[in-house]
């Protein structure tokens, strides 16, 4: 398999579940700025809609979204606990999970990285993600993972959002459940492996 990805962007929840995974992975670098690989290649002719992550399968395919790739990789090692059995009502927790993480977190941020975005509507962006993140932090009294005891592609997504909060003045501080968690999942080696890879580790 070969993951497009761009350093800290969206694209490093899958590159985390890769790791998780234990499945070999290339992992190839597209700029989201010039939208053109190390070796020139123009991204666009690869994902029409520029963006990362794209996960390239062996067959050829190509599949976009970042819920659907951690899905995908993780039913292709279903020992690992990345993803519940498919049918079992803990699948659908976690892509309830993904799903609110992708809605109400991710695009909530997207306003935030944009210049051409009203400052006006900039602390209403913040505002929203501030209460979303105090639902969360509840959420995350008393276990250790979104879904229990089991670290999922819902715990990738999660922590890969929310290594933006900083960039975009958003502070979570005030949130021990949550910053318990984000040190937790930082800690993990295949967290860490894919923080490496993509240049992110001081």
């Amino acid at each position: 398999m070969k993951l497009y990805y761009s350093p800290g962007a969206c694209s490093l929840s899958p590159h985390i579940v890769l790791e998780e995974s234990g499945l070999p992975y290339e992992a190839v670098l597209a700029s989201t700025k010039t939208h053109q690989l190390l070796d020139g290649t123009d991204f666009y002719t690869i994902n029409p809609l520029g963006y990362v992550p794209l996960l390239e399968l062996d067959s050829g395919e190509r599949l976009r979204e970042g819920p659907a790739i951690v899905q995908y990789i993780a039913d292709q090692a279903p020992d690992t606990g990345l993803a519940p059995p498919a049918g079992t009502l803990a699948r659908y927790r976690l892509q309830e999970w993904l799903t609110f993480i992708g809605t109400e977190l991710h695009k909530a941020y997207s306003p935030l990285f944009k210049p051409a975005t009203p400052e006006a509507y900039k602390p209403i962006a913040r505002e929203h993600l501030a209460k979303r993140y105090a639902w969360i932090d509840g959420q995350l009294a008393g276990k250790p993972y979104l879904l229990g005891e089991t670290f999922t592609a819902a715990d990738a997504y999660l922590f890969t959002v929310s290594n933006w909060a900083r960039a975009v003045g958003l502070d979570l501080n005030g949130h021990a459940h949550l910053q318990a968690y984000l040190a937790r999942v930082r800690a993990r080696p295949a967290v860490q492996a894919a923080l490496k890879a993509e240049g992110l580790l001081k």
